[in-house]
């Protein structure tokens, strides 16, 4: 029976700093899982408000209320982005695109700006504006949001 004895000589421990790097790894892959969950929830909880202000459109990141007096709603109108090629978003310029779903600003195949919450893509209200940029919004009813609008630039 051979009795040999084993002799263990571990390695020097790492220094501090390979932990840093999977702290910061940790750190940056949770903000980023934060992120994304956040865009999910905001995604489905996105709203747009008419009132004597303009119009206010809350949702993930670009936010915003737009004055009434930059909204030109004798131009604004419903359509539907599967037929009407000028208004489909072509580039993403500052925004999200997924899968459904469309939102901040975008280079339209016209060549204007627009600014989208864009889910369904056919009932889009489509409202030009004075700042150089069209706003698409997928509501259940687009006409609707075009005419409590102009009943609030022109109230009775």
């Amino acid at each position: 029976m051979d009795m040999s004895a084993s002799t263990v000589f571990p390695m020097i421990p790492a220094a501090s700093k390979s932990l840093w790097f999977f702290a910061i790894i940790g750190l940056v892959l949770l903000g980023a899982l934060l992120l994304m969950g956040w865009l999910a929830w905001s995604m489905q909880h996105a709203r747009f408000t008419v009132s004597s202000e303009g119009l206010r459109v809350q949702g993930d990141l670009y936010s915003r209320t737009i004055p009434l007096k930059s909204l030109v709603l004798d131009q604004a109108t419903v359509t539907n982005l599967n037929t009407d090629k000028d208004h489909q978003p072509k580039w993403r310029t500052m925004g999200t695109g997924l899968p459904g779903y469309s939102a901040g600003w975008f280079k339209l195949r016209n060549g204007q700006k627009g600014l989208l919450y864009v889910t369904d893509r056919t009932r889009v209200a489509r409202i030009p504006t004075t700042e150089g940029y069209t706003v698409l919004l997928s509501v259940e009813d687009p006409q609707a949001l075009i005419s409590a609008l102009q009943a609030q630039r022109s109230p009775l």
